[in-house]
């Protein structure tokens, strides 16, 4: 992406000091963002923490001084209340393209547990989030993640306004389903149940290679999207659950970002159990993006 050329973003950055936080303040002066970008900086904090308003309020202005001095202007708020209810209702109100935190706060020594601030505002925030963790060293892989949804699509069209590091390598991955074998009960005379394969193995071997054929197009279809962008994307095709795949991938390949097409959810719904979006931002060694959109009535759930 150009940034004298794109239109510009609206960034809420989501800061508490934390060391994770830090490094989603690195994370933004590495992109290059388009002119006239606007980022506001909120810090939120719990009636519990009121004694340490001074301190933060340093924080918050060490943080727009950094922002300041690589030619980003940012707007600072300190907020009392709870933090992740904060930061969904300055989502909420500003409408940015992006919301940024960093993945543990400063208290969160056992990692990102269910229900913390980060997880809370995947689930909840009205914009594409992005979770960053530490230590940061730049944005040189990027790993999307696509099972031919709408959510998925949804990613794949904000990655091509996303402002990504010229150098930064892009790869497509998709996840074919587990292999199993497909059995039916059937009762067997003495009390136990004897197992029958409902496929041969000529039938098995058939239906796997026309789910191969099948994500070798979806890829293809993925990476010609991007290509027309000026993306030069690299596909992964893999077999097997979709998160643990995914994970296992970005580990060995020492991703530095990973992408991810998510439904939005609204207060009343609750969490999304077992989703992959969700498992990618709770498990995932790198920084994670996940791309949202409302759900639709009628539209299929694709277990984003």
């Amino acid at each position: 992406m150009n940034p004298g050329t794109a239109k510009r973003m609206k960034i809420l950055f989501a800061d508490d000091g934390s060391l994770h936080a830090q490094a989603a303040v690195k994370l933004v002066l590495g992109l290059p963002l388009p002119s006239k970008t606007k980022l506001k900086v909120i810090r939120a904090f719990p009636p519990g923490q009121t004694y340490a308003v001074g301190q933060m309020e340093r924080s918050l202005a060490r943080t727009r001084q950094q922002l300041l001095d690589h030619g980003i202007q940012a707007q600072t708020d300190l907020v009392l209340g709870y933090p992740a209810e904060m930061i969904v209702d300055a989502a909420s109100e500003m409408k940015p393209d992006l919301t940024i935190l960093g993945a543990k706060g400063l208290r969160a020594t056992l990692g990102i547990l269910l229900g913390g601030v980060a997880q809370q505002v995947v689930e909840y925030a009205c914009c594409p989030v992005l979770v960053v963790r530490a230590p940061y060293s730049g944005l040189r892989r990027v790993l999307v993640v696509t099972d031919g949804s709408t959510y998925s699509q949804g990613a794949l069209r904000y990655v091509t306004r996303f402002p990504l590091p010229e150098k930064a390598e892009v790869r497509l991955m998709h996840v074919l389903p587990p292999l199993t074998e497909p059995v039916i009960m059937e009762p067997y005379f003495g009390g136990r149940d004897a197992y029958v394969p409902l496929r041969t193995p000529e039938e098995e071997a058939k239906l796997q290679a026309e789910q191969e054929k099948e994500g070798k197009a979806l890829l293809q279809r993925a990476q010609e999207l991007l290509l027309k962008q000026g993306l030069k994307p690299k596909t992964v095709l893999a077999r097997g659950d979709a998160a643990t795949e995914i994970i296992a991938y970005a580990k060995q390949e020492k991703i530095d970002l990973l992408v991810a097409g998510s439904r939005g959810l609204s207060r009343v719904r609750g969490w999304l159990m077992g989703s992959v979006s969700r498992k990618l931002v709770h498990y995932a060694d790198c920084s994670v993006l996940v791309v949202k959109q409302k759900e639709n009535k009628g539209r299929q759930d694709h277990g984003k």
